[in-house]
């Protein structure tokens, strides 16, 4: 049940970008940055906390996650490290997902052939 649950959680999310991606002139990347900070809002608020102990998965792997992560690492730096944790505590938590993305891209860069649009 727990998969099923993420699994719907993830796509009503994903369906509810998509929408806005399809009736607004938002561009991708303010709507990326949208959703981050939507994310970390949302986690300041503490109603993302609870959200991601239901869904699981769902929660966690969209960019309002992502936006959840950095303002935890934020909300733990600040408890040990005073107001110098402001500036280190998102950088700590994200660094893992950062790092995989960028790995694991290039990775793929070197497997697969780039084709130049024109």
């Amino acid at each position: 049940m727990e998969y099923i649950i993420a699994f719907v959680t993830g796509g009503c999310i994903c369906a509810l970008v998509q929408l806005l991606m399809e009736k607004t002139k938002l561009m991708p990347g303010r709507i990326m940055v949208l959703l981050v900070c939507t994310g970390a809002v949302l986690s300041a608020l503490g109603i993302y906390g609870p959200f991601v102990e239901f869904a699981g998965g769902g929660a966690t792997v969209p960019l309002l996650g992502f936006g959840h992560v950095l303002m935890e690492g934020v909300k733990e730096a600040v408890d040990k490290d005073g107001i110098l944790g402001l500036f280190a505590g998102g950088f700590t938590a994200g660094a893992v997902g950062c790092s995989g993305a960028l790995i694991f891209g290039y990775l793929a860069s070197l497997v697969t052939q780039s084709k130049i649009k024109k």
